[in-house]
């Protein structure tokens, strides 16, 4: 799918948040063009720089076959063979049309509560992600230099991405060392007891937030629980986990600091004096990386043609 869609776009170098969401039907192109935004909406999307002009016109697909299953709200297909280069978790409406899971997936799922997207389930090590740089952006497992890649030990919680947020690469964070964003998703660090499956999509309560500094990027991960955990109800602060989930907030931070120091990596240091901040900070970063997607969505579509309802 990423072959074919730089062969479609021909020499266009597109920033890797903006290359997102359905196939590609046909372009017609200058020999250098803008690059194009990729929405899941079917819509003909025209990108222009001076005289230079790019028009990518997309199509609606839809999933099919025994593979499919449903995860809530959302239908999930996997092609491919797990533990493998090829395989991908794609996303479906109820309609059955393909969807982006990071652009099409509300953020917000009512009553206070969250949508989060596993892509990797607790006490697992493939190090699973949402391929933002793939059409219909899906799931699939992360790679260097060709080989698969896992983390050195298994991670001791349901893992992911807060739909529709993006940590600005451009945005200097002046209470984090004015450190830039890592160019992704907002991560969650689910505490439930349960094992979630990849591609679920989970209501979570957000609880606690740690700004994590990675090789000077901040990358946020945002410590929250599902709504369906039978302890659900008892947690709602941050003095809440201590309580009933104790020690977990310090192994989140110790983990996230130690993982890449067995490949002889430095550990990851963490701002805010090396504590995790209250949910109210946590919203207040939810709600801020939020308004930076939605900002570079709105500056990668065409006025009028892409609505953020």
């Amino acid at each position: 799918m990423a072959t074919a869609l730089r062969a479609a776009v021909g020499n266009v170098a597109a920033p890797r948040a903006l290359r997102s969401s359905s196939a590609v039907k046909a372009v017609s192109s200058a020999q250098v063009a803008a690059s194009p935004f990729l929405g899941s909406k079917g819509k003909l999307f025209t990108q222009s720089s001076g005289q230079q002009q790019s028009v990518v016109v997309l199509q609606r697909r839809r999933i099919h076959g025994v593979r499919a299953l449903q995860r809530g709200d959302y239908y999930v297909k996997e092609d491919g063979k797990p533990e493998s280069l090829e395989y991908r978790v794609y996303f479906a409406d109820k309609e059955g049309n393909t969807i982006s899971p990071w652009h099409d997936i509300p953020l917000k799922a009512g009553d206070g509560l969250y949508n989060f997207i596993v892509e990797i389930p607790k006490e697992t090590s493939a190090k699973m992600e949402v391929a933002t740089d793939e059409p219909n952006t899906p799931i699939k497992q992360d790679t260097k230099k060709g080989k698969l890649r896992f983390y050195p030990y298994n991670i001791n919680w349901n893992y992911g991405l807060l739909p529709q947020t993006w940590e600005d690469p451009t945005h200097a964070n002046t209470e984090i060392e004015g450190c830039l964003g890592d160019n992704d998703p907002v991560d969650v660090v689910e505490i439930g007891e349960r094992q979630a499956k990849i591609g679920e999509v989970m209501k979570v309560k957000p609880l606690a937030v740690l700004a994590m500094i990675d090789e000077g990027e901040l990358d946020w991960k945002v410590v929250a629980i599902s709504v369906d955990d039978p302890k659900a109800k008892l947690v709602n602060t941050m003095e809440d986990v201590e309580k009933h989930f104790p020690g977990t907030l310090t192994a989140i931070r110790n983990w996230f600091r130690d993982y890449k120091i067995p490949d002889g990596k430095p550990a990851n240091r963490f701002g805010l004096d090396n504590k995790p901040a209250d949910q109210e900070y946590a919203l207040k970063v939810i709600a801020e990386t939020n308004n930076a997607w939605a900002n570079l969505v709105k500056r990668s579509v065409p006025k009028g043609e892409l609505s953020l309802a």
